[in-house]
């Protein structure tokens, strides 16, 4: 026999304030099954949680509607209470009367008798529900972490300190990420390689962590606890494991092509390190570029030079996946107006960055590319690409800022006399010192601070002309100068959208890695085991990009903590006897969970292939179930018949209304 309690949450004036819960309440006391309604201020409270479990007891109640706020928020709470009492965990449904009904309309009336139709819903459905149980895997004690970058590499040595094996895949050559390419960190001015390396050399002899450079991965597939890798180890024709890192090979190269590293300010060589301090110090060879000469290999004290080498694959498990592939510069080429790839003096943020660095391409001095002098006048433009949303993004990229400020000053302390202009939009000076900072930079150089935006830049007589505006004079302004900056924002790295695309994982509009909940769970994903850390998901300065890769390896630590894991036993079953083998379900799903196997017809006695679900794989989402056309697939505590009893309780709603009966007892 159905015995069903009915609480309905005031939460505060949340869903009070648009809905009588009184009358909700009254209505649901004599829905089929029910036997105890009742409402309360806070359901989740500890007051709420006990009225619930003295009801449980009281009443001996088998199954449990919550009339409160999302199930995002509290379905946990409430199953989990439920489960303590004696009663299945998957024996409570939430009906959702706030972000579906008070939020989002202001008639009371009708407002109210929405949230009857949803509880009524709710209890239709709890009470055609079946017992289900949770399904048990065990948790492989290793995990992925797929960036090389700052965010990255803190992640990984978290974990592999806390005893945990590790494997670590970079696109790149090296780890570093873009830190390994700046000069100096804002605000405290540290040598960026100083702080770095030492996590990069840290990272490299680490006994719990597996290095892969110049790897991607290409596949994953299974769930929390066992999720199964397929990487890519692209070849860089150097022996890693003999090469000592001389750099004699680089030295003979006669070949020269565009160093990407250096931002195209240099030439490297067909065999190169991207920088000094290179891990793992080996060379890789442009295969695009070698010639073939064999200079190389005839000065390899160690013979460790593979013009044969192949790709090599690398299959895995792991507990846990860490995102953390970074962001790129947004292309300035759209905004032809300021010239960029057009007039060699407008150049990138991080070909002035690179211009900076004692070991850079040119030695720490700020030079015109056009000539190769020292420039003595310059133009800083910020948010190129950034709070725009005609030819950029609309977002702040919440670094350029502040960037900006320390490209001004240290062009101040590298060539002193300088004329520094610099046009802004706002100055969003948000971190602990960063305020203090700009006004450093401002009181220091002298630097002529215009708010306002830059229309046009022309390049004529050895001179960049630069036309604007300044906001807070309402004059046009003019500026003669010898280079131009242009401070770029953040965009997505390609690498992020390919691996959201492996992983299947969620992007907002802009392609930013979408987190579960963007306060309360800011690394995790909705792929349970699967987190973000770093720049993926959004624009970061350092100090944010570190403490997201801790908090993404702690959270991945919660889980392999544990020897075994449960998951959820909402998954697809397909009933092979209607199957017609249509291969739909097979090509939709997303996880790859469909597998097409032989059935024996119990009538005709005929082999035919029929879908199957692979459980470990299946995480639930339905889409088999969607595009099924006979239907033989359902989802476990979602089928076809529970959301046809739902319909079927919201119609006989529908009709008593029709009938002239109103929630608050007037006839309409």
């Amino acid at each position: 026999m159905l015995r069903i309690g009915v609480f309905v949450c005031h939460c505060g004036n949340n869903i009070a304030g648009r809905v009588r819960v009184e009358d909700v309440a009254k209505a649901a006391a004599d829905f089929p099954g029910v036997l105890y309604s009742t409402t309360s201020m806070y359901m989740c409270s500890s007051e709420g949680q006990g009225l619930i479990t003295d009801m449980i007891k009281k009443h001996n109640l088998t199954k449990i509607v919550v009339a409160s706020c999302s199930p995002n928020l509290h379905e946990k709470t409430f199953r989990g209470l439920a489960e303590k009492n004696g009663l299945n965990y998957y024996s409570v449904e939430i009906a959702n009367i706030r972000e579906q009904v008070s939020w989002v309309h202001d008639d009371i009336d009708k407002a109210t008798e929405k949230a009857i139709d949803i509880v009524r819903m709710a209890v239709a459905k709890v009470s055609h529900g079946r017992p289900l149980k949770k399904r048990s895997v065990k948790v492989t004690k290793r995990a992925l972490v797929i960036g090389g970058g700052i965010a990255g590499i803190q992640a990984a040595l978290d974990l592999a300190d806390a005893g945990f094996k590790v494997t670590m895949v970079e696109k790149e050559p090296t780890i570093g990420g873009k830190m390994a390419m700046f000069d100096k960190t804002f605000p405290t001015l540290d040598c960026s390689m100083c702080i770095l390396t030492p996590k990069m050399v840290q990272t490299r002899d680490h006994e719990n962590i597996e290095l892969l450079t110049f790897s991607e991965v290409e596949e994953l597939d299974g769930h929390v606890g066992e999720f199964n890798a397929k990487i890519r180890k692209k070849t860089r024709y150097v022996d890693e494991e003999l090469c000592i890192g001389c750099g004699a090979c680089e030295k003979v190269c006669p070949v020269k092509t565009e160093s990407t590293f250096n931002q195209g300010l240099v030439k490297r060589k067909a065999i190169y390190f991207d920088f000094p301090q290179a891990v793992p110090k080996v060379p890789r060879i442009d295969n695009d570029k070698c010639i073939k000469c064999g200079a190389c290999a005839k000065v390899c004290p160690k013979k460790c030079i593979r013009y044969n080498q192949k790709d090599e694959i690398f299959k895995r498990t792991f507990g846990v996946v860490i995102v953390a592939t970074g962001s790129e510069i947004f292309d300035d080429s759209a905004y032809g107006e300021y010239g960029y790839g057009k007039i060699p003096d407008v150049i990138t943020s991080l070909q002035f960055e690179r211009m900076l660095v004692a070991g850079g391409p040119t030695d720490g001095k700020v030079l015109r590319p056009s000539d190769g002098k020292v420039p003595k006048s310059v133009v800083f433009i910020k948010c190129v690409g950034s709070r725009d949303e005609k030819k950029g993004y609309p977002y702040c990229s919440r670094v350029c800022c502040m960037y900006t400020a320390k490209h001004v000053l240290l062009l101040n302390e590298h060539h002193p006399g300088t004329d520094i202009y610099v046009f802004y939009i706002d100055i969003r000076s948000f971190g602990k010192n960063y305020e203090e900072f700009v006004k450093r930079v401002q009181d220091e150089t002298g630097a002529l601070y215009l708010r306002g935006r830059v229309s046009r830049i022309f390049d004529r007589d050895g001179k960049l002309h630069v036309f604007g505006t300044d906001t807070l004079t309402g004059n046009q302004v003019k500026v003669d100068a010898d280079m131009v900056v242009l401070a770029n924002g953040l965009v997505p790295a390609k690498s992020t959208r390919k691996i959201a695309r492996v992983l299947n994982l969620s992007k907002d509009t802009h392609g930013w890695l979408n987190e579960l909940h963007p306060k309360l769970a800011p690394v995790e994903t909705a792929t349970r085991g699967v987190f973000i850390a770093g720049t993926c998901q959004g624009p970061k300065d350092i100090p944010d990009a570190v403490a997201s890769g801790s908090a993404a390896a702690s959270r991945a630590m919660s889980i392999l903590n544990h020897s075994s894991l449960e998951l959820e036993p909402t998954i697809a079953h397909v009933n092979q006897f209607l199957c017609s083998g249509c291969e739909n379900c097979f090509m939709a799903c997303p996880f790859g969970a469909i597998e097409m196997v032989d059935y024996k017809d119990p009538n005709t006695k005929k082999i035919r292939r029929v879908a199957q679900v692979i459980e470990s794989k299946c995480t639930g989402c339905g889409v088999c179930s969607s595009v099924c056309p006979v239907p033989a697939i359902d989802v476990s505590g979602f089928s076809a018949e529970d959301v046809f009893v739902e319909i079927e309780a919201l119609g006989k709603g529908i009709r008593k209304n029709d009938a002239g009966i109103k929630t608050n007892g007037k006839k309409k």
